[in-house]
C-alpha cells in the first residue's frame, strides 16, 4: 500500500526526524535524491550530467534551499547551472552559498525566458508543500517562462516535492501552476499528487527516502498497490459450487441501451462469481450462454447501467434498492436516485462520473472535477454510501472509513463507451462474492486499469476489448 499525509503530518514528522539528526541532514537527503533522479533524466536524454544546461526557478524557503543545493551537486558533475531567484533577499542563503561554491550562476528573473530556452532541464523549487493558490507576480511570470520553453524545446521540468501552484492536501489547483515531467517528492506522497487535477500537474512521481516516519498520523488517502489487490481477490474453496461462490444479478439495460446489458454480462461473467443473473428485457444468452435469467436469488445487485429513464426504469431501480443484498448503482440508476440517504440495511456503492455526481450534489461537473476531495467525502456523507467518483485517477470514499483510496492504475484510453458498464458489472461481481463496497470498488478500479493497459497494447480500446482483456489482467494480479 502507498500512503498519502497531509502537509501538518508531514511537518510533524520532519520535525521529530530533524530534532534527531544533526543540522542539514535532512535537506542534504533531499537534494541527494533530487539530484540523482535529475542526473538519471539527463542521463537518458543527453548521455549523462557533464556539458547539461540546467535552470533552477528558486522561491523561498526549504523548497528553494532543496533546488539550490540539488543544483549545486549537479554543477560538481559538470553541468553549467543557473539559478534565478524570485526574491533574492529570500533565498535560502546556505544553498544559495553551496551553488556559487560549486561553480553555479546566479541570475535575475528577467534572464529567465532566455535561461529557460537554452536549458536542457528546468527544476521547479518555486513553492513547496506550503503553497496555496495559484503563482502571481514574478513566480507567475517564471512559471510562463517554463512553459514557454517547453512547448519551444521540449526541455523536461523537474519539481521539486510537489508542482508550485498546486494545493497538496486537496489536489486543488486555483490558478497558473507548474506542469511537470517528473516530480521528485520527498519521504511520502502527498494528497495532491494523487488526486486530480493537481495530479495531472506532478507527471511521473518519484520518492525519495528520507527517514520520515508517520507512527501515529492517519494518511489522507491510501493507493492499492499489486500485492494488495492480490490479497483481495476472492479464491473459490475446494468445495466450492457455482452458489457459494456467489451470484451477481444485473437490473442493467433496455432496448435503447442493450449494449449496456452485453459489456456489464461479460464483465461480471469475469469477476470470480460462480453465477449471473440477468432480469432484464436484452436478450443476453445468445453472446453469454453461462447467464441464468430472470429474477431470483443473488448476493449483490448491479442497477442502473443502460436503464433509461422511463417508469419501469424506475420501478427496476426502486425493486432492486429495496432488497437486503448489497447494491450497485451507476448511470442512468444514479440520475433515478432520491436527493437524500438511501438509509438501506446492505451496503451501497455509487459509481458516478463528475456530471453525474454534480446532479447529486446539485453542483457542477466543474466544481465537481475541481474539488473532488470534497465531492466525493460530500456524497458518501450524504447518501450514506460507498462512492467511486470515476476519473484519469478514480476516489473511492465510504462513510465507515476515514480515508480515501485512489486508484492511480489506469490509462486515458479508458474513457470510451461503455467502459462505464464493464466497471460496474466488475465491481458488482466482487460484491456478490463477499467484498466489501470499499474494496470491491478498489479492485475492481485497479483491475479496470489493468484491462485497460492490457488492450491499449494493440492500440485504441473499445469496451468489448476490456471484457476480453479482463481474465488477463486478474491472472496477471492473481499470479
Amino acid at each position: 500500500m502507498r500512503y498519502a499525509y497531509d502537509v501538518a503530518s508531514v511537518r510533524a514528522a520532519e520535525q521529530e526526524l530533524m530534532a534527531r539528526l544533526p543540522d542539514g541532514t535532512l535537506m542534504a537527503r533531499a537534494a541527494a535524491g533530487l539530484a540523482s533522479v535529475t542526473a538519471a533524466i539527463l542521463g537518458q536524454a543527453r548521455g549523462g550530467v557533464y556539458g547539461a544546461r540546467v535552470l533552477l526557478l528558486v522561491g523561498v524557503g526549504d523548497n528553494g534551499g532543496d533546488a539550490l543545493y540539488a543544483g549545486a551537486l549537479l554543477a560538481r558533475r559538470g553541468a553549467a547551472v543557473h539559478a534565478v531567484l524570485a526574491d533574492p533577499d529570500r533565498a535560502h542563503a546556505a544553498g544559495l552559498a553551496a551553488l556559487r561554491g560549486a561553480g553555479g550562476r546566479v541570475a535575475g528573473p528577467g534572464d529567465a525566458r532566455t535561461l529557460a530556452g537554452r536549458a536542457d532541464l528546468i527544476m521547479d523549487g518555486l513553492l513547496g508543500i506550503g503553497g496555496r493558490g495559484g503563482l502571481r507576480g514574478v513566480f507567475a511570470e517564471l512559471a510562463e517562462a517554463a512553459h514557454a520553453a517547453v512547448e519551444a524545446t521540449g526541455a523536461p521540468i523537474v519539481a521539486v516535492d510537489l508542482p508550485s501552484g498546486v494545493d497538496a492536501d486537496t489536489g486543488e489547483v486555483a490558478g497558473l501552476a507548474i506542469r511537470a515531467a517528473v516530480t521528485v517528492t520527498f519521504g511520502t506522497f502527498k494528497p495532491g499528487l494523487l488526486i486530480d487535477p493537481a495530479a495531472g500537474h506532478a507527471g511521473i512521481v518519484e520518492l525519495v527516502d528520507i527517514g520520515l516516519d508517520f507512527p501515529e498520523a492517519r494518511p489522507v488517502a491510501e493507493v492499492l498497490q499489486e500485492s494488495d489487490v492480490r490479497a483481495l481477490l476472492p479464491e473459490p474453496a475446494r468445495l466450492a459450487q457455482k452458489y457459494s461462490r456467489g451470484v451477481v444479478g444485473l437490473a442493467v439495460g433496455s432496448e435503447r441501451y442493450p449494449g449496456a446489458a452485453l459489456l456489464a454480462t461479460g464483465a461480471a461473467l469475469r469477476s470470480g462469481v460462480g453465477a449471473v443473473r440477468y432480469d432484464g428485457p436484452v436478450e443476453v444468452v445468445g453472446t453469454h450462454p453461462e447467464v441464468l435469467l430472470g429474477d431470483g436469488r443473488v448476493q449483490a445487485w448491479v442497477v442502473g447501467s443502460g436503464l433509461g429513464q422511463s417508469e419501469e426504469a424506475r420501478r427496476r431501480l426502486s425493486r432492486v434498492l429495496e432488497s437486503d443484498v448489497p447494491v450497485l448503482v451507476d448511470a442512468d440508476g444514479l440520475r433515478l436516485l432520491p436527493k437524500e440517504s438511501l438509509k438501506r440495511s446492505a451496503p451501497t456503492l455509487l459509481t458516478p462520473h463528475s456530471g453525474e455526481a454534480a446532479a447529486l450534489l446539485g453542483s457542477s461537473a466543474e466544481e465537481v472535477d475541481s474539488g473532488r476531495i470534497q465531492a466525493v467525502r460530500a456524497l458518501a456523507r450524504d447518501y450514506d454510501a460507498a462512492v467511486l467518483l470515476k476519473g484519469p485517477f478514480s476516489l473511492i470514499a465510504d462513510p465507515l472509513a476515514p480515508g480515501l483510496r485512489v486508484n492511480t492504475h489506469a490509462t486515458a484510453y479508458l474513457a470510451t463507451a461503455g467502459s462505464g458498464d464493464v466497471l460496474a458489472g466488475l465491481a458488482g461481481g466482487l460484491l456478490a462474492g463477499g467484498l466489501s463496497a470499499l474494496d470491491a470498488a478498489s479492485v475492481a478500479a485497479y483491475l479496470h486499469g489493468s484491462a485497460g493497459l492490457l488492450a491499449a497494447r494493440s492500440g485504441p480500446v473499445a469496451a468489448s476489448d476490456l471484457v476480453a482483456a479482463l481474465s488477463a489482467a486478474w491472472q496477471n494480479v492473481a499470479g
